[in-house]
């Protein structure tokens, strides 16, 4: 179903990116620590596996307040990557799928598939599941799950893309169509 809906960017200089950054990196440390996996899980890789970078997002037809069927292009590209066993250093996903959805009701929770593809040439495929929140003008949607096939088999995810809340006038008219926003992704 919904993978992650995004609103429209806006910059205000910094600062919310930075403060978000801070809180998906406290959330992904935490996440690591309330669920660890015993080391014999994936002997390949040693320690835990942070990636920053993007996501960029395409809805076709504009979302509106009208709920209809809207396909939705998700790419994402992780420009630093750190730890894990060291050869990981960037990464991406791209998603496509088609969801009733409108301005009304993009908060709703998700179960997904989504395949991560590094910068070795293999690849990570993990089972997700999430709801998005909306907070301070921002929604915000964490997606957790367990890797399931290809590189970091067996591990637990955490990745959180945070976005600037569409206003009522984006979502009037042909609706809003775009939206970027800061992702963190952890695998530990």
């Amino acid at each position: 179903m919904l993978l992650s809906v995004k609103r429209t960017a806006v910059t205000d200089g910094g600062k919310s990116g930075k403060r978000l950054r801070a809180v998906a990196l406290a959330a992904a440390v935490l996440f690591g620590m309330a669920a660890p996996v015993p080391a014999s899980a994936h002997p390949r890789e040693s320690g835990p596996l942070l990636c920053q970078g993007t996501e960029s997002i395409r809805y076709e037809p504009g979302v509106t307040l009208q709920a209809r069927p809207i396909h939705i292009t998700v790419d994402g590209r992780f420009t630093s990557c750190g730890g894990g066993d060291g050869k990981a250093k960037s990464g991406g996903y791209h998603d496509e799928f088609t969801l009733e959805t409108g301005c009304t009701n993009l908060l709703e929770g998700f179960h997904a598939r989504r395949t991560y593809t590094w910068s070795t040439g293999d690849s990570s495929t993990a089972d997700i599941a999430g709801s998005s929140t909306a907070v301070a003008g921002q929604v915000v949607t964490p997606a957790a799950g367990t890797v399931t096939h290809g590189r970091f088999r067996s591990r637990k995810l955490l990745q959180v893309i945070p976005v600037l809340q569409p206003s009522l006038l984006q979502c009037l008219g042909n609706g809003f169509t775009s939206a970027t926003g800061v992702t963190t992704l952890a695998i530990s």
